[in-house]
């Protein structure tokens, strides 16, 4: 038996200009998953998910039903179609959420991105991490239907990650400003993104996308150049955030307390509830983390928490192993 664990951490995508495009990985928190290998001596394979835990017992046990699950299917049929392994085992998956579901935080990337990067140390790291993105993007699909990245792609590879292309996919990763902290805060409710993805407009203003167009290259920019003035007046989102800010109670009033506080910006995480906000030191990014949840609890009646995180994080990684599997 064969035993290893991998971990990967929430991500924020859009990053409010970037829609679909872009994303950024923290540190923490972030999901657990346990990949148990059993080599058996007949010639099929089998995948189960053995336990879930810190899913409230939402989440479901049926492989082609769970993110983690069909993502896991889908990377192994590659490898047997590519006779890059023997059909002669059995894995067992066991996930540990320690990321609220449908909130914004990459919930599903994270165990998704875990599982992946989990069997592929099992199989001695068969594929390098960008490659693994592409298998990810399945469980993306089977949460809200659509074939996205920006939030998969930095819970593998870790910092900010720009989607420029998806057919072919190609992933641009961008590293983080050293002295840059995010604030991600998450209140007591839920936001589906399959709903939230619903209420977006089919077309936008030409006027609308150039100015999106416009900050999401500042905003790339000022990455690279760690220009903190250019990364603040880049983080407008004119696609998602004004039909998405209704299904978040009091979400301008807590945008302008983060502002108020001395963050370079402050939008929706993915597609919410959840909001992150940008500052420049850890000081200012736990005080915009306090301030933000005195807004929601007086104004919307809700309870959040937050957490401050670098954004240097190295997205998924193995954190415990026993034993792997040599491939052909």
């Amino acid at each position: 038996m064969n035993k290893v664990i991998g971990y990967a951490p929430a991500t924020v995508g859009n990053v409010a200009c970037g829609f679909d495009v872009l994303g950024f990985a923290l540190t923490q928190p972030g999901d657990k998953v346990t990949i148990t290998y059993i080599e058996k001596d007949v010639p099929t394979y089998e995948i189960n998910i053995n336990s879930i835990v810190g899913d409230g017992g939402v989440l479901p046990k049926d492989t082609n039903r769970n993110t983690a699950g069909i993502t896991l299917a889908k990377f192994l049929d590659n490898l047997l179609e590519n006779k890059l392994i023997h059909p002669h085992f059995q894995i067992s998956i066991d996930l540990e959420k320690n990321l609220p579901l449908s909130s914004g935080m990459g919930s599903s990337a994270s165990s998704a991105a875990a599982a992946l990067i989990a069997v592929n140390h099992l199989f001695n790291n068969i594929y390098p991490k960008k490659e693994l993105v592409q298998f990810a993007m399945e469980g993306e699909y089977l949460a809200c239907g659509s074939y996205h990245a920006d939030n998969v792609s930095p819970a593998i590879l870790g910092n900010f990650v720009l989607i420029r292309s998806y057919d072919p996919l190609d992933l641009i990763e961008i590293p983080s400003p050293t002295n840059l902290y995010a604030t991600l805060i998450h209140p007591h409710l839920e936001v589906k993104t399959a709903d939230a993805r619903s209420i977006l407009k089919d077309q936008i203003a030409l006027k609308d996308a150039v100015k999106q167009w416009g900050n999401v290259g500042a905003l790339v920019n000022g990455l690279l150049t760690q220009n903190m003035g250019v990364i603040g007046r880049s983080l407008e989102d004119f696609v998602a955030e004004p039909y998405r800010a209704p299904l978040i109670p009091s979400f301008y009033d807590v945008k302008h307390a983060a502002k108020d506080l001395g963050a370079l910006g402050c939008s929706i995480a993915g597609s919410g509830p959840s909001l992150f906000a940008f500052s420049e030191s850890e000081q200012i990014a736990k005080n915009v983390g306090l301030a933000m949840k005195e807004v929601f609890k007086t104004k919307a009646g809700l309870n959040a928490d937050f957490w401050i995180s670098k954004l240097d994080s190295p997205g998924a990684n193995v954190i415990s192993e026993h034993n792997t599997v040599a491939s052909n």
